[in-house]
């Protein structure tokens, strides 16, 4: 394994070439069973080194950690020398570990999502001011066939707003993703990370990462167009029917291929892949775990909008009082022209709720890719010897030549 600090190879769990005192697969028996079958391999993850040079000491005594036994009865509790113990997880247990690396690295998280979060609503707020067009006016006695038109005028001017905006977003989750990728594969060792060292680790990525980032749309745009066409090009009731039928079943193949490449930029970032192969990589892991992948990321979605809900609503009434006709121009029926001071007092709630959510999805989405891991790979085991816990082996390269 390369000893770059966050990363780690595929099928990096030990299982083939390794002494009688290295803990292996069966020390591991509710992993076994689901070991990959094509196990590249074993490399090296170097473990945390403290500033004199020697191995970091755990972050407890003998017994420390929590939740269920790795190995069973008689087995010590599972290691935990960073956010999450080493172990199969649970939802509660993946949801914590993201807040944990916010709580934890708190500085590094907020000045990347605060810095991002900042200079995305400076520039959608300069979309919103100078760029994007008037909404088209709507007559409310037009006829059916004005109704007809004024509507596509809309759609069109609603597509146009949302280019820009769209960019804008891929671009702030493009640098968020890979900045907070390594944050938290270190926080699983429970090792420090600067925002300067996390950028300099992420920045080899970013060409690739943004292959990906825009590939997963082009595929669904792809799919819902597929879906749609036969029913668009038959026209008349029954292609309307058709493109509508075509439309929900583009949707669901749609979203099952996003859950199976959910943990493609995880798998992209840690494991120095390219654009298709951690695609693929993403299939296996999520092979056979699609409805547990689906749900967690459809929780932390919801807990998220929750999130930012919360946060937006106070800052929009306040901006609703501060500019226009105040809060009694909501129920006034008419469309409020907001000014300066409406679009500074949201952009400054989007950027406090954003700060907060970005590193919770992204930890998610990580801490699932390890998940996943160490239930097929034992990839506990090599994060064990990662952070120096006794027990475990040692991954020095002195180790490893004697050994040969």
């Amino acid at each position: 394994m390369n000893d770059t600090p966050g990363w780690a190879s595929p099928g990096s769990s030990p299982s083939d070439g390794r002494d009688s005192g290295t803990p292996g697969p069966a020390d591991a028996p509710d992993a076994s069973s689901k070991w990959s079958k094509e196990q590249p391999p074993a490399g090296r993850w170097a473990p945390p080194t403290a500033q004199g040079g020697g191995p970091v000491p755990p972050a407890g005594g003998p017994g420390w950690g929590s939740g269920p036994q790795r190995g069973g009865w008689g087995q010590p509790p599972a290691a935990k020398p960073g956010v999450i113990p080493l172990r199969p997880l649970g939802v509660g247990e993946i949801l914590d570990g993201a807040v944990s690396t916010l709580r934890a690295h708190w500085r590094t998280v907020l000045g990347i999502t605060i810095t991002v979060s900042v200079i995305t609503q400076i520039c959608d707020i300069l979309i919103q001011r100078y760029l994007l067009p008037q909404p088209p006016a709507t007559n409310p006695d037009a006829s059916p066939e004005e109704a007809l038109r004024q509507a596509m005028d809309q759609l069109n001017a609603t597509v146009i707003g949302l280019a820009p905006v769209t960019a804008i977003t891929l671009i702030a989750t493009l640098f968020t993703t890979a900045l907070l990728t390594v944050v938290i594969s270190r926080s699983v060792l429970g090792r420090p990370v600067t925002l300067s060292e996390a950028w300099r680790e992420a920045r080899p990525r970013l060409l690739q990462l943004l292959g990906l980032t825009l590939l997963l749309p082009l595929i669904a745009a792809v799919v819902m167009t597929v879906g749609m066409l036969p029913g668009l090009l038959l026209g008349s009731g029954g292609g309307v029917a058709l493109a509508v039928l075509g439309g929900f079943a583009g949707a669901v193949v749609t979203l099952w291929l996003m859950v199976q490449f959910a943990l493609a930029s995880p798998a992209l970032m840690l494991e120095r892949q390219g654009v298709i192969q951690s695609m693929r990589r993403s299939a296996k892991l999520v092979r056979g775990a699609w409805w547990r992948t689906f749900g967690i990321l459809t929780l932390t979605l919801l807990l998220t909008f929750l999130v930012s809900m919360i946060i937006a609503i106070p800052f929009s009434l306040i901006a609703y009082a501060v500019d226009g006709d105040g809060i009694s121009g909501l129920f006034s029926g008419s469309v409020p022209e907001f000014g300066w001071p409406f679009l500074i007092i949201t952009g400054i709630g989007a950027v406090i709720a954003s700060s907060i959510t970005y590193p919770i999805s992204a930890g998610v989405t990580v801490l699932l890719y390890v998940d996943q891991r160490i239930r097929r790979e034992a990839l506990d085991l090599e994060l064990a010897r990662a952070a120096g816990v006794p027990g475990y082996g040692s991954t020095s390269a002195g180790d490893d030549t004697s050994r040969s």
